[in-house]
């Protein structure tokens, strides 16, 4: 191997030798040979260099908001254009409310300041058709010994109450389960079904299924293929590589994870952490409490490769949103399978939850893969958290 300086200095000392011992045809031989050395050894950018073109930012990203103490992660619009972010505890402790509302520069708690006390741990959310919006509950704060208590919630705007609680326990959930993101489907149940993400804490994920009206729920595909991780899966998170292992992770990693339902809810859309792929099934069969684990885990369809995601987003044309852990990214996912980059940027470390917000999209993005216990302990996040919008939600053609 030819180092720099070394190259630098073989190549001065045989200018020099070359002069004084070599005829004219050897001179010019030796000059080449300089010149070579001098081009190879060059790290010099040249405009005319080949580069991932638009890597560092896809030009329609922007900050709307930062946060010096709190990382937003689930988001919701609400159909009076309120816009409520949840700031989980699980991961760390922070001062002030857990559930708010946002407004440029300004976070107020929701739906009261009372309520707060009801609320341990905040992650997704959801609005559903009536306009309501359903809240997962982890039910554990960082540090605590005591038994997480997760819950869905309830709430109605309006009157800005908690409508209802309904308890996660066993057997639907289990000692590592990590409740995570939820969707409602108003079209099966009395009052409707939730369907919720299990990506558990350790190697026991699962799909969740909560009937609204008596509260029941089950425990659907656990530890099947379309929910777990990947065995040996590879990937990148904040510039950092890392082989799933349960017992000793290096990057965020874990099963099913991000959901959404189809525009007309006639199908559930989900994706593992610890995976590239999407899969989905009938919520009429998701639903139907009668239906065996033969029949669920054959109704599951591959609808193949995505990316590694967290968040997802259903558009009403039927498109899904979906973000990009790898490529720092949101790609959008057309109803016939198409993909398309909607976003890139470098800011978007780990990009979460997603909502529409006019002809834009809101997004939290998160430092999860920077937390202590990816680094030996240590801490080594940036703040100030970030609220991001996307718009336009396609770059321009290019002429």
């Amino acid at each position: 191997m030819v180092t720099l300086r070394s190259a630098s200095h073989s190549a001065s000392r045989l200018s020099h030798d070359v002069s004084v011992r070599l005829p004219a045809r050897a001179l010019a031989r030796a000059g080449m040979l300089v010149g070579l050395l001098c081009a190879t050894v060059s790290g010099t950018a040249l405009a005319e260099d080949t580069t991932v073109h638009h890597w560092s930012s896809s030009g329609n990203v922007t900050v709307v908001d930062r946060f010096p103490d709190v990382q937003p992660s689930g988001i919701a619009r609400l159909p009076d254009g309120r816009i409520v972010l949840s700031l989980p505890t699980s991961a760390q402790n922070h001062k002030g409310p857990v559930l708010v509302t946002w407004t440029p520069g300004h976070l107020a708690a929701f739906p009261s300041v009372a309520a707060q006390g009801k609320i341990i741990s905040p992650l997704g959310m959801t609005v559903d058709g009536n306009g309501q919006l359903w809240l997962l509950d982890e039910g554990v704060k960082a540090g605590s010994t005591a038994k997480a208590k997760p819950a869905l919630l309830h709430i109605d705007p309006k009157s800005g109450t908690i409508v209802r609680r309904y308890a996660l326990e066993a057997p639907a959930v289990l000692p590592d389960s990590h409740v995570n993101d939820v969707r409602i489907d108003l079209t099966h149940g009395s009052a409707g079904t939730a369907f919720i993400s299990d990506t558990s804490q350790t190697t026991h994920p699962a799909l969740l299924v909560v009937d609204l009206a008596s509260g029941q729920a089950r425990r659907i595909l656990a530890d099947t293929v379309s929910v777990s991780p990947v065995p040996g899966f590879v990937m990148e998170a904040d510039g950092r590589l890392g082989r799933y292992d349960a017992a000793h992770p290096t990057v965020p990693q874990g099963g099913v994870d991000g959901i959404a339902l189809s525009a007309d809810s006639t199908r559930l859309y989900w994706s593992p952490l610890s995976s590239r792929r999407l899969y989905s099934a009938p919520t009429a069969v998701l639903a139907d409490k009668d239906a065996t684990e033969a029949t669920l885990e054959a109704a599951v369809k591959d609808e193949g490769e995505v990316g590694i995601m967290d968040g997802m987003l259903t558009a009403p044309d039927g498109s899904l949103y979906v973000t990009d852990i790898e490529r720092h990214a949101v790609v959008r996912r057309a109803p016939d399978g198409t993909l398309s980059l909607v976003a890139q940027d470098a800011r978007l470390i780990a990009p979460d939850s997603m909502t529409f917000d006019g002809a834009s999209i809101l997004l939290t993005v998160g430092q999860w893969a920077r937390l202590p216990v990816f680094h030996n302990g240590k801490d080594v996040q940036e703040r100030p958290y970030s609220l991001m919008r996307i718009a336009p939600l396609a770059p321009a053609p290019k002429p």
